[in-house]
């Protein structure tokens, strides 16, 4: 079996307000916690990743808005760990952590898609990951220039499309998604 971490983004208090509202998050919370359940019954490792803004920022370590969704299934074997940019691996230790388990393959969901997600996605291929996107399981919010669903919809389209040393993303509906 391909060792496999799921790496959950952004999925902090910051980013989901009644000012802030995300497209059906309550269903994708609901299929991060199915797949982080799925793939723990299979010995993979499931990581979140947090923003952690400048002073002020609802993202900041010391405000409220960084903790985790308490939606969430966080359990005391998985691991966080904090990012300042979209890249959840730029200036991070998740690279590392993840070569020290012998992870090979990455399933990516999480919050926002044409910020966060996009960027960790477009890193995981580049370093050589072979990397599968839930393609029900990351959201956004509604853009003046574009609906949520279209953002997610582009992004999909083009993650399946990729050109990197590993091929492309594998983009899937979770329940799709296997771990075994």
């Amino acid at each position: 079996m391909i060792s496999t971490a799921l790496i959950v983004i952004d999925m902090q208090l910051g980013s989901f307000s009644p000012t802030a509202a995300r497209y059906q998050s309550e269903a994708v919370i609901a299929r991060i916690n199915t797949l982080a359940a799925k793939l723990r019954a299979a010995q993979g490792k499931v990581v979140f990743i947090q923003h952690e803004g400048p002073e002020g920022d609802p993202h900041h370590p010391d405000s409220p808005g960084w903790h985790l969704l308490p939606e969430l299934e966080v359990l005391k074997d998985d691991r966080t760990v904090g990012k300042t940019s979209c890249d959840s691996f730029l200036s991070t230790d998740l690279d590392q952590i993840l070569r020290a388990d012998s992870i090979e393959r990455l399933v990516i969901c999480g919050c926002a898609t044409e910020f966060c997600v996009d960027t960790t996605v477009r890193s995981a291929l580049a370093r050589g990951y072979h990397t599968t996107v839930a393609a029900d399981a990351h959201t956004t919010a509604e853009r003046p220039h574009l609906s949520a669903s279209d953002i997610i919809a582009h992004h999909n389209a083009t993650w399946a499309d990729f050109i990197s040393p590993v091929g492309p993303a594998e983009v899937r509906e979770s329940a799709e998604i296997q771990f075994a």
